[in-house]
């Protein structure tokens, strides 16, 4: 099983995506920063993950929500978690 997500930098305001196998393995090295381009400090929440049978399905999810129709999903889809008074009302989204 292979997963794609989407973090949260509190830090930053923005927005990251990837896919793992391990995912419990990935959020580690992104907690250390071994991951991220920025120092993030720990700061980073996961607030989307989907799971796919396998490594192609997750590529091409990766790809599609890194692109303006899949920006324009996750924001929709995530539209009452960033209407909450805690986070950020419109994050930036950045493919890594």
């Amino acid at each position: 099983m292979y997963y794609t997500y989407v973090l949260l930098s509190t830090k930053e305001k923005k927005l990251y995506l990837g896919f793992t196998k391990d995912l419990k393995t990935r959020m580690e090295l992104h907690r250390r920063g071994f991951m991220m381009k920025g120092k993030n400090n720990g700061s980073l929440k996961l607030v989307y993950l989907e799971a796919c049978l396998n490594k192609k399905d997750a590529v091409r999810r990766d790809k599609y929500l890194s692109s303006f129709f899949g920006r324009r999903y996750l924001k929709t889809r995530l539209k009452k978690y960033f209407a909450s008074p805690q986070n950020d009302k419109d994050p930036k989204l950045t493919a890594f």
